[in-house]
């Protein structure tokens, strides 16, 4: 492997992890990897990331982090975002900035990021 990959990472929520995991699966179409009680579910995507959500009490991320997903196409991303506004959420629309990009905020307490 050439250079440095992103393989695992553990966000605590303060949703059921369950909740959280179902709007990852329908987001960006990642894999459930399993699920315990409502504290914890694990998703996997086609590339071998692991993403973990844990179930907290007491959940802070400094204000500007986010978690990007990365798209094939521009089109993918406004697929996206029209699922989300259908779905119901406050979600501005695509813009070009360092991609084409918008941002969401995800149930558990932190923002998404989904750019081509």
């Amino acid at each position: 492997m050439n250079g440095v990959r992103l393989g695992r990472t553990n966000f605590v929520v303060h949703h059921q992890a369950q909740q959280t995991s179902s709007f990852r699966l329908n987001l960006v179409g990642l894999k459930s990897g399993g699920e315990r009680g409502n504290s914890f579910a694990a998703l996997f995507d086609d590339d071998g990331l692991v993403l973990t959500l844990m179930k907290g009490a007491h959940v802070s991320y400094p204000e500007t982090f986010h978690i990007g997903f990365v798209q094939e196409s521009e089109e993918k991303v406004n697929e996206i975002h029209q699922r989300l506004k259908e779905d119901g959420f406050d979600v501005a629309p695509p813009k070009r900035a360092h991609g084409f990009t918008f941002y969401v905020e995800a149930p558990g307490g932190f923002t998404v990021e989904v750019l081509a």
